[in-house]
């Protein structure tokens, strides 16, 4: 008869994070071993006690988020996934940063099952977790029934003083106290290291009163918490939870005391503990001095069957799933509703409705500024796609990201679609990043392309995450005018179309604004970037629109073109006014707008030489820097851009002055004959 298992202590449990993370840093010889070992009894208060998930369904939609916002302490999360039953075996672990493993350096979503966002640029985990959060109460809002708490989980954030130290923490955290976002729990690692502190003394550049700060954002604040004491880590999540309850609640910060690297005899509470591997020696001492007589990766049955969340897991969802059930026989379309939104799909009307707005405004022809044809595009979109949730960085009368059907979110109305941000660029877009990943939402936000550069990290987390996000990016040349060259973009556009797997859009007219809304829809693999002007862009008559969606394509024509000029945006109208200057000199050219140069790049080679025919010399015109454009029309060919930066005056005479004229682009073609 075998022997009964005896129940593994939290104690244990802590330790086979410690052991788990120190082994596979070691197998690695590379990594932070420092952080998991420090928070390891924080997580067992909070995976075991508290947080509700299904490791057989990591997408289950009413699970509690978990964010690792200090990622470099990865191998914590990646010990708690394979300890509770995630898809993740062992061999994964031991192969922690090496190439094609599901066990990278920093937690990245998409690899292993049960990671919610990519971390490890301190602090925008943490906004994505302030995301989570915010879409948990307006979904909640939206779909929820008296009795019937469809949308009802918390989001919990791991966080260390990186996090605090970097401004995104507090962009997010002020936003998040002054909603009232009170299903929100975040704990911070107070262990006083610093990697350029050797003995963890960070006194000499970081002595922020951090409670004191949190507190004054609204949070509640509970300080001075063991975080070695699961009893006392365990209490203080009850009180935020509680806290939570209150429907309107505050987010509560849970302030830890920790030792980074706790077990290891020399090298706790060091900096060397932080971003580098124990060594051997130190290792072998570690497990005499917790108490682990294990091999490398090897955990007792006992240290698994008290971690194993599967089948706690499976009856947290069926009992949810109980719940779907009968709000699908008293709200049958809400119900319906709720399903399609959580899979991303968008309506089956979305391509015709679509379709018959670009044949109208089309045929309507109007000359206005894109900025606001996004606007009247998003009248029609907003209606149709009630999952959309716009705002703005304290720009939304420039930005147009606000209309008719939109409804401000505030901590007295939680069911709106309209988020006024504040001058938070970059926690917006972080936050928006947070929102996606939730699921059941499409977040859009605003702000002058020329302050694309504060949020740029977080748009480059949305390209590599491969997640829907859109940026409406406006005011997007010298157009803007008498702001002058600190708003004025000169490179932005061309910077961000070297981020991989953004899609960048600058149209040029109303039917192209129309296609890039439908176009950054549509996407589910990638964010997107539109480019919109400030000032009236003329229209153009589209025969065929649907050209539009290829990225590139013929504008206007000529028999027996001599040269091809590309133009962008706003430059299109004056590529086109060179054209019929050229035509009256005897030169025929094709005019080809190309607003999304990434989506015109991977379409089939027969159609981009079909466009840019190779034998034809080529003129670039865009109010930018001139070197992207030299990938199309070569060494050979001419860019009329701007390479410095602008200056302040009425965008007529800026236009005028930095030669964006039908007359000088007219000159540059001429000039490729000789």
């Amino acid at each position: 008869m075998d022997s009964p298992v005896t129940k593994a202590t939290d104690a244990e449990l802590a330790n086979s994070i410690r052991a788990l993370a120190m082994d596979a840093v070691e197998a690695a010889k590379s990594g932070h071993p420092g952080m998991p070992m420090g928070m390891a009894e924080i997580a067992v208060a909070l995976w075991r006690r508290h947080l509700r998930h299904n490791p057989a369904n990591p997408a289950w939609p009413n699970r509690d988020r978990f964010v690792v916002s200090n990622g470099h302490g990865s191998m914590l999360l990646y010990s708690l996934l394979h300890l509770t039953g995630y898809g993740l075996p062992i061999e994964e672990l031991r192969r922690f940063r090496q190439l094609g493993s599901k066990t990278p350096g920093h937690p990245e979503y998409g690899y292993a099952p049960g990671v919610e966002t990519t971390t490890g640029p301190l602090g925008q985990g943490f906004a994505n977790a302030v995301g989570m959060a915010l879409a948990e109460r307006l979904l909640a809002a939206r779909f929820n029934r008296p009795g019937f708490d469809l949308v009802e989980h918390h989001t919990y954030v791991f966080m260390g003083d990186g996090c605090m130290m970097e401004g995104i923490s507090h962009e997010a955290a002020a936003f998040a106290g002054t909603l009232g976002l009170g299903k929100l729990v975040a704990f911070y690692d107070d262990n006083g290291i610093s990697i350029d502190s050797d003995k963890g003394q960070i006194a000499s550049w970081y002595t922020d009163d951090v409670p004191k700060r949190f507190g004054a954002y609204g949070w509640q604040v509970i300080p001075n918490v063991d975080g070695h004491d699961v009893e006392a880590v365990d209490k203080a999540i009850r009180k935020a939870k509680k806290e939570g309850k209150r429907g309107s609640g505050r987010p509560t910060l849970i302030c830890c005391k920790t030792v980074i690297a706790k077990g290891a005899p020399k090298k706790a509470n060091t900096g060397a503990a932080h971003g580098a591997a124990l060594g051997a020696e130190e290792v072998a001492a570690t497990r005499a001095a917790i108490g682990w007589p294990y091999p490398p990766f090897e955990i007792p049955e006992a240290v698994r069957a008290g971690w194993d969340a599967r089948e706690a897991g499976k009856k947290a969802e069926k009992k949810w799933a109980r719940l779907v059930s009968s709000y699908q026989k008293q709200f049958p379309d809400d119900a319906a509703e709720f399903q399609r939104r959580i899979s991303g799909k968008l309506p089956q009307d979305f391509d015709s409705r679509v379709s018959a707005l670009i044949e109208e405004i089309n045929a309507k022809g109007e000359t206005i500024p894109t900025r606001k044809a996004s606007q009247n595009v998003l009248e029609v979109l907003i209606p149709l796609l009630p999952e959309l949730v716009g705002g703005s960085a304290d720009l939304t009368g420039s930005n147009l990201t606000m209309v008719k059907a939109s409804k401000p979110v505030s901590p007295d109305s939680v069911s709106g679609n309209h988020l006024f941000y504040g001058v938070r660029e970059f926690g917006m877009c972080a936050m928006m990043n947070g929102i996606t990943l939730h699921g059941g939402l499409i977040p859009y936000g605003g702000t002058f392309l020329v302050f694309s550069d504060y949020a740029r990290n977080a748009v480059r987390m949305a390209a590599l995450m491969k997640i829907r996000v859109v940026y409406v990016f406006t005011h997007d040349s010298i157009g803007l005018g008498e702001d002058g060259p600190t708003h004025q973009p000169i490179e932005h556009a061309a910077s961000l179309r070297l981020i991989p797997n953004l899609e960048l859009w600058r149209p040029a007219d109303t039917v192209e604004t129309a296609a890039a809304w439908a176009a950054a829809l549509r996407r589910k693999d990638g964010p997107t970037a539109l480019l919109l002007s400030r000032q009236n862009v003329a229209f153009s008559k589209h025969e065929t629109p649907s050209n539009i969606e290829k990225g590139g394509y013929i504008l206007s024509d000529a028999p027996e073109a001599r040269a091809v000029v590309i133009a962008t945006g706003s430059e299109v109208p004056v590529a086109l006014e060179a054209q019929k200057l050229l035509a009256g000199q005897g030169v025929p050219v094709r005019v080809v707008s190309m607003p999304s140069t990434s989506l015109f790049d991977r379409q089939a080679a027969d159609y981009r030489n079909s466009v840019l025919p190779r034998e034809l010399p080529k003129v670039a015109v865009e109010a930018g820097v001139t070197d992207y454009w030299r990938k199309y029309v070569g060494l050979e060919g001419a860019v009329v851009g701007i390479d410095r930066f602008g200056e302040s005056g009425p965008a007529g005479d800026l236009f005028k002055h930095f030669g964006f004229t039908a007359e000088n682009v007219a000159e540059a073609v001429r000039s490729l004959f000789g």
